[in-house]
């Protein structure tokens, strides 16, 4: 597929370009001012713990909506779930620069974080209903491109910005970045986000079989496991990374750009599309992340910090090429009325192993060195591919044959969810001696919990 051809996606398919120009432009303001608000807080506070504050204020709410509220994503219009989102942010950057004290600027950062919680499951979810199966591929590799170009060039732009006119300016230019994603997300039909109603047995229930789905269904346990080890050494990379380039290879802040700059090259994902179509999606899942290990683990050993960059490079084409696989895992993985809470619980526990394993590496940095700690991250890349290659065993190495993989693994995960069926009461489980699994029977306790607050609440009134 030539890349004339992969970028006249947006034409065929208008829903699609409108999700990827929003997506652009939202990615590129989130980088820009996240990189501001991370250099207002610490500018003004000097504190290494007001900044983790603020960075645990902005993922910690994603890893609550995964775990509690990701059923809301299949039952409610997707379309006005991105809409929201957006507008929350767009206030939130809006009201930025009129708040005085750090406490502030958490706070809104933590909203900000709720708001991105609902938008991220939400779109991803959508695009295997806004493009053909066939298109599905390229679509993702072009979603992850924009992102990691993004990634590259916002926080780049955003220091000269700060230095220049200071944070305000990075804040206003995020607060219309969303508006206008919430105005390209608007000129999307409902119907084209969703393919089938959505199945819902109660909320708790919903929760359960969100939890269910995600350890049952063989694509999604693969990107549950595989994904959250590579993140381990994902968070080493990122503590690591400003030391190692300033103190280990003395390469100042022109140094620590570079590596930043480096980690959003955009190749591997673009060039995803391509190799899935050659080698099949098992192939190039482990030879991605065997990438990354190699990559970085070679930046480790370097000694001149554009012989790291250039390696540096390598590994995020890997990185790049395992997101765009990771996604394809779980929309093809999960039916389209479970795909939101089946990506909400898996970027929750993305998110909570990646904070864990951040903290860990801070501390590491400090006892065993930066240098050493890119080693680690090297091996544990390595150890992903490794894991990845036994986790995908159901998948066959033909690309052809990949698709009747995912329909038998999507079957027989919602087979035993039950399709959707109401299960046995508890009286029926005792007396037919089938006692139900235990996600079930807590979800059961936690409505009947709701059921008597509201009766009580209702008697009160």
């Amino acid at each position: 597929m030539e890349s004339t051809s992969r970028l006249g996606l947006l034409r065929r398919s208008p829903s699609f370009g409108y999700l990827f120009l929003a997506t652009a432009g939202s990615s590129f303001g989130t980088y820009l001012a996240a990189v501001a608000l991370t250099l207002q807080v610490y500018d003004e506070t000097k504190s290494g713990v007001w900044v983790a504050a603020l960075l645990i204020a902005d993922f910690v709410p994603i890893v609550v909506i995964g775990l509690l509220l990701g059923p809301l994503l299949d039952r409610l219009s997707r379309r006005w779930l991105m809409i929201v989102s957006d507008l929350v942010r767009f206030g939130v950057f809006a009201a930025l620069p009129f708040v005085d004290g750090v406490g502030g600027l958490v706070v809104l950062a933590a909203v900000s974080g709720i708001a991105t919680g609902f938008f991220l499951p939400a779109a991803n979810a959508a695009i295997p209903n806004l493009v053909p199966e066939e298109e599905l591929v390229n679509a993702n590799s072009l979603v992850v491109t924009v992102e990691t170009l993004s990634w590259m060039i916002g926080p780049i732009v955003a220091a000269l910005m700060v230095t220049a006119w200071g944070p305000t300016v990075p804040y206003v230019v995020n607060a219309v970045t969303f508006l206008v994603s919430a105005a390209l997300v608007g000129r999307i039909p409902e119907g084209k986000l969703r393919s089938k109603d959505p199945v819902t047995r109660g909320h708790w229930r919903d929760v359960a079989d969100g939890l269910r789905l995600v350890v049952t269904a063989r694509p999604l346990r693969t990107v549950l496991i595989v994904w959250n080890v590579a993140l381990i050494g994902s968070a080493a990379i990122n503590v690591a990374e400003v030391v190692f380039a300033k103190d280990t290879l003395d390469a100042g802040n022109l140094g620590f750009a570079a590596f930043v700059a480096a980690s959003g090259v955009g190749i591997g994902s673009f060039l995803s599309a391509p190799a899935l179509g050659k080698v099949g999606l098992r192939r190039n899942y482990v030879g991605s992340l065997a990438l990354m290990g190699v990559g970085w683990g070679a930046a480790a050993l370097s000694g001149s910090i554009w012989l790291a960059v250039a390696f540096v490079v390598g590994g995020a084409a890997g990185n790049g090429s395992v997101i765009v696989c990771n996604r394809l895992l779980v929309q093809r993985g999960a039916p389209d009325q479970y795909r939101g809470r089946a990506l909400a619980t898996i970027m929750s526990s993305n998110y909570a192993v990646l904070g864990v394993a951040m903290a860990v590496a801070g501390v590491l940095i400090d006892v065993v060195g930066a240098r050493a700690v890119w080693m680690a991250a090297g091996v544990v890349f390595l150890l992903a591919a490794g894991v990845a290659l036994l986790a995908t065993r159901w998948l066959p190495i033909a690309a052809a044959e990949e698709r009747e993989a995912f329909e038998a693994s999507s079957e027989s995960a919602v087979a035993a969810l039950g399709n959707g069926h109401p299960e046995p009461s508890e009286a029926e489980e005792i007396a037919n001696g089938t006692p139900g699994p235990p996600l079930a029977r807590i979800a059961t306790l936690l409505e009947e919990i709701e059921a008597r607050r509201e009766l009580e609440a209702r008697r009160s009134s």
